[in-house]
């Protein structure tokens, strides 16, 4: 008798009409425990996936910040004038004797 026979004389006889309602409802009920209820249910997996995305944006950003600062230090400790353009523009530095007036 094959597989299919088997399955069909199961089902139809009286005794096992209860089975297949049976693993049905089983089936919904560890679904649902799967989407909602469990600690690694898919919900919190899908959040967790939002979240790695946020932070690896986050993460790119901040690389750029960082080149720019990188190439930034890089053109100011190689000129001494750039350096000193940069300190009076920036933070408003003087040389002795100078008058600084900040007009904003």
């Amino acid at each position: 008798m094959d597989l299919q026979a088997k399955i069909r004389s199961l089902l139809g006889r009286s005794d096992h009409n209860y089975f297949l309602p049976f693993v049905l409802i089983v089936t919904l009920l560890v679904g649902l425990w799967m989407v909602f209820l469990s600690h690694d249910s898919l919900i919190n997996w899908a959040r967790a996936g939002i979240e790695v995305r946020r932070q690896e944006a986050q993460m790119q950003q901040y690389q750029q910040e960082i080149d720019a600062m990188d190439a930034q230090i890089k053109a100011l400790s190689g000129d001494r004038d750039s350096l000193e353009k940069f300190a009076r523009e920036r933070y408003h530095f003087a040389a002795p004797g100078e008058d600084v007036y900040l007009a904003e």
